[in-house]
């Protein structure tokens, strides 16, 4: 405790020292801070939620089968998984601002060469290229929020930017059903890049948020990962914590079909349904933010993990019966999983001293690899695919559950 209080001093002293030479002030300013770590956060879902509509008019465009249009999606999260790990150890090594300046710079280049994608393949490249770029958003911008804010305050403010995040979700879809009606898919991606272009003028006006960069020599500065990996607490919370949003990240990727092909929805329409589930993720960091005034963020956790296993078996038995009857139990998980986000998160974090843009990254990276394994499974030709994911929010939701009364009871660190 002595070492973290004196570390997040020394913290607090180089943020003012910046301040005082005509920066904003980090920790004050949070009109400015908030939005941006918000933005920088919400480029995964952005760049995945809004050509969901799209999907199966591309398939019958491009004449091919909706799990490999899928791929446009699965790619997206494996490369965006892999880099995490590289982006993370290098801003710890070289500060904050410049590889995330390169990253959203990619991003961008990537976005505006999709506009002239010309068959799924290509799509998938580019695709690719993208995730590579906005890889370095959400790992450094989590790294930015470790090095400015520290304990309740930090998951406060995890909590807020998951409120704000969660906004993506819930709008990409609907921006995406709008541009489809009046436009045509590229113009998907074309927003995309103005988005980037905006995240990546706010970096430029920010200051560097880390104090003191790590004199670790670039050849070994991936050996951070072997500290991490060697921490049995941060790596059991991480898998916990993955494996939460399992349920989610297939639902992402089935929901098209299941709406569109299976209820059979218009485009528009399913944006709505889409909206309305990702609303959820906002209701409940929303309801995270207020209800840890009264109670203690590992109840709320325990409440979260409950609604999942919950939302599972109501999906389960009765998913089948109408759009509403799917929506409804997809929203007690979404929901769940908004209320238990930003304390597992916060968490997380509270597992390590160090090498926090490694440990950041290495946590996005269990949680887009897990999803893309749902994504995958998902994308398989089930001839229903609501009660496998209703399986999945089940399983998922039950061991989930179990190992975090098991941890609590061993008194994992932070949860006292």
């Amino acid at each position: 405790m002595a070492f973290q209080q004196k570390r997040n001093d020394k913290i607090d002293s180089k943020i003012n020292k910046v301040n005082s030479s005509g920066d904003n002030n980090l920790k004050r300013n949070l009109k400015g801070t908030l939005p941006l770590l918000a933005l920088l956060t919400a480029f995964p879902p952005l760049s995945t939620d809004m050509i969901l509509p799209a999907l199966p008019s591309l398939a019958e465009t491009w004449g091919v089968s909706l799990s490999v249009i899928n791929l446009t999606l699965i790619c997206f999260f494996v490369t965006y998984g892999f880099f995490l790990l590289f982006y993370g150890p290098i801003s710890d090594r070289f500060g904050r601002r410049r590889p995330l300046l390169f990253g959203l710079a990619v991003y961008v280049a990537a976005s505006l060469l999709c506009v002239f994608a010309s068959s799924a393949s290509m799509l998938i490249g580019l695709r690719i290229l993208q995730a590579a770029g906005a890889a370095a958003s959400s790992s450094i911008s989590m790294a930015m929020t470790k090095d400015i804010f520290s304990g309740q305050e930090r998951e406060k403010i995890l909590a807020y930017i998951a409120v704000i995040m969660a906004l993506a979700p819930m709008l990409a879809p609907v921006i995406g059903g709008w541009v489809l009606a009046d436009f045509s898919w590229p113009w998907i991606f074309f927003i995309q890049a103005v988005l980037g272009l905006i995240g990546l003028i706010g970096v430029l006006r920010f200051p560097e948020t880390l104090p003191k960069v790590s004199d670790t020599p670039l050849t070994r500065v991936m050996h951070t990962y072997s500290r991490l990996l060697f921490n049995p607490s941060y790596i059991v919370m991480v898998l916990v914590m993955s494996a939460s949003l399992f349920p989610l990240y297939s639902y992402i990727a089935g929901s098209s079909d299941i709406y569109i092909n299976g209820f059979g929805m218009t485009e528009q329409k399913y944006s709505y349904f889409f909206a309305f589930n990702a609303m959820a993720l906002m209701v409940g960091s929303f309801s995270c933010l207020r209800l840890t005034r009264s109670i203690r963020s590992k109840h709320l956790m325990t409440v979260g993990f409950a609604g999942i296993f919950l939302g599972g078996i109501f999906l389960l038995f009765t998913g089948q019966h109408g759009p509403w009857s799917f929506a409804l139990p997809m929203f007690l998980i979404t929901f769940s999983l908004g209320l238990s986000r930003p304390p597992s998160n916060n968490l997380v974090l509270e597992q390590v001293d160090r090498d926090a843009g490694s440990a950041s990254s290495l946590l996005i990276f269990c949680y887009f690899t897990l999803g893309a394994v749902g994504m995958w499974f998902i994308s398989l030709e089930w001839a229903d695919k609501i009660p496998v994911l209703g399986a999945i929010a089940l399983g998922c939701g039950a061991v989930v559950l179990a190992t975090w009364i098991v941890l609590q009871r061993r008194g994992i660190r932070g949860t006292a």
